[in-house]
């Protein structure tokens, strides 16, 4: 019996590279695929409601650095918050039952309520308009946000 010659005798080297590469390939696609699924099944509306919530407080700033502080500018973003403002019990389902937090809520669609009641005709009154209701916000976010 004869040995094999080396120099003719092939290498499995590239082979488990080869599946190496695609364990890793595919190792990589399903832990994607698991974050996915495990984001997907977050509750999103929490943070898609101060989402929407700070972008009409920041068109609120915004008019007001460009000293558009009518009611016809002012009203629709001030009514917004207010729509707003009464999910924010059912958005937070852990804080629905706080005390604190009910009057936290309570006190933002007040402030608000009273902003739509007399609208701001000023810069200046719109400047204290959201300082008002600015504060309810931060005091919710102060007790509550971690």
């Amino acid at each position: 019996m004869s040995t094999p010659d080396p120099a003719t005798q092939k290498s499995n080297a590239g082979r488990y590279l080869f599946l190496l590469i695609l364990g890793l390939v595919v190792g990589v696609i399903a832990t994607v695929m698991a974050l996915r699924a495990l984001e997907a099944r977050k509750d999103h509306f929490p943070g898609a409601l101060m989402e929407v919530q700070g972008w009409h407080m920041g068109q609120l700033k915004s008019a007001m650095e460009q000293n558009r502080c009518s009611a016809s500018d002012v009203v629709p973003h001030l009514q917004a918050l207010r729509m707003t403002a009464n999910d924010l019990e059912p958005a937070f389902r852990d804080l629905r039952d706080d005390e604190r937090f009910k009057t936290a809520a309570a006190a933002m669609r007040g402030a608000v309520d009273k902003a739509i009641t007399a609208p701001p005709l000023s810069c200046e009154s719109l400047a204290g308009t959201m300082k008002a209701v600015g504060d309810t916000c931060k005091g919710c976010h102060r007790d509550f946000k971690n």
